[in-house]
């Protein structure tokens, strides 16, 4: 017995209006996985569980078809078309495009199901809904244990997570399906009648699955970016019981949210911390930050000023004891300025210069004759231009060289550069 293509992309409709005798399959929507094909002669529909020779048999898209006899599978069917079946050719598999390596498949399984002699006394065909099954809403009722690893701070601790979303699958060998899941039914065979237990194998592989994204270094709050690996992983812990034993797999699989009890948040957020303080640059501004707000702290102190500032010292002594004496005493000493650089002077040829003698022209650096007055006022001649009062004595001064005779004396000529005294 065999399936003869009669029409490739008949519809029902169509057949329904040129053969007598045909099955078909109404359109299946997304919570039926598998339905009965119904028999139809002249306007009346049949269940008399025998399928004459010539019947013709619809397949939709979407849909695989498999004719079933006594219990045992004879042959499979999943490219859309019209069929005949003709009890005289033997077995045979339409694959189409369902999945590739179908057909071989479905042809052993046909060996192991095969069913000798002529028409038995049970014949039915089965529809097998082959699109994603979506919206399968899961949550984790308890924790799951993720092992969190962060190579950057030597990070490797246990915690746990819920998370809560939507995964989807699809039926890539109706045959391990009907042998092994729904059997020979009566009507229809509805996605609620095996949700149950999907979900719970699906969150009891979870964890094997969160654990090769831990291996990974990804962290818990970056598992909503690697929804495919997620995907692929719950494949490779499902394959026995979903694949090899249901022919199901996963199509996709969504988190709509990650979250970690707070006990567990604040840990983290604590070893993180003490990773950073190792750093000792972070660890000295951070002793600032707190030294400055200590000191705000302190003026502030009901106790008094005094009091306060003696507990800031303490506090820095202990500081001391843990990050390190030089760590401290940056954190609580103001910063001390910077020397200034030596200030040049300009040529007037336009050349800046630090010493006595211009870099380019070899002039002299000028030397500047003002003195102030005990009123205040500054001068350059010998008198105060405001009070009158004489220009106090000083040490001589080289006006060609600015050399000053420290040691009060009065050369006539400066021993610098010869040039004569005023």
């Amino acid at each position: 017995m065999g399936l003869i293509q009669a029409a490739v992309g008949a519809l029902h409709g169509t057949l329904a209006d040129q053969w007598k005798e045909y099955f078909y399959c109404e359109a299946m929507d997304s919570d039926v996985l598998v339905k009965r094909g119904v028999k139809k002669n002249g306007s009346r529909f049949f269940e008399d569980n025998v399928i004459s020779d010539g019947s013709r048999i619809a397949v939709a898209d979407g849909q695989c078809m498999i004719i079933v006899e006594n219990g045992q599978v004879m042959d499979v069917c999943a490219e859309p078309g019209a069929y005949v079946y003709d009890t005289k050719t033997s077995p045979t598999v339409f694959g189409g495009k369902f999945l590739e390596g179908l057909s071989a498949v479905a042809k052993e399984t046909w060996r192991r199901f095969q069913f000798g002699g002529g028409p038995g006394k049970d014949q039915r065909i089965y529809y097998f809904n082959t699109k994603e099954i979506v919206g399968n809403k899961y949550g984790t009722a308890t924790p799951i244990p993720f092992r969190l690893i962060d190579k950057n701070i030597g990070m490797d601790m246990d915690i746990s997570i819920r998370c809560n979303g939507e995964f989807s699958y699809r039926i890539v060998n109706p045959m391990l399906f009907y042998t092994n899941v729904c059997g020979n039914i009566s009507k229809d065979y509805e996605r609620s009648q095996i949700d149950s237990q999907l979900k719970s194998e699906l969150l009891t592989a979870l964890q094997p699955a969160f654990g090769k994204l831990a291996e990974e270094g990804i962290r818990y709050s970056m598992i909503t970016n690697h929804t495919t690996e997620i995907a692929d992983n719950l494949n490779d812990v499902l394959s026995k019981k979903w694949t090899e034993l249901r022919g199901l797999e996963v199509v996709s699989f969504g988190v709509n949210s990650v979250s970690i009890p707070k006990e567990d948040e604040d840990m983290i957020k604590t070893a993180q911390k003490k990773a950073m303080m190792k750093d000792s640059a972070y660890a000295t501004a951070s002793l600032k930050d707190a030294a400055a707000q200590a000191m705000v702290d302190a003026a502030n102190n009901s106790g008094g000023a005094m009091a306060g500032f003696m507990g800031m010292n303490m506090a820095g002594n202990m500081a001391g004891n843990l990050f390190g004496q030089d760590a401290a005493s940056q954190a609580v000493q103001p910063a001390q300025p910077q020397a200034p650089a030596a200030e040049g002077w300009k040529c007037s040829c336009g050349a800046v210069n630090t010493g006595k003698f211009c870099s380019e022209c070899g002039s002299p650096k000028p030397v500047d004759e003002t003195w102030t007055c005990s009123c205040g006022t500054v001068n350059k001649g010998k008198f105060c231009s405001e009070c009158g009062a004489r220009k106090p004595d000083g040490p001589a001064v080289c006006s060609n060289c600015g050399w000053k005779a420290e040691d009060g004396s009065s050369p006539k000529f400066c021993p610098e550069c010869g040039n004569p005294m005023k």
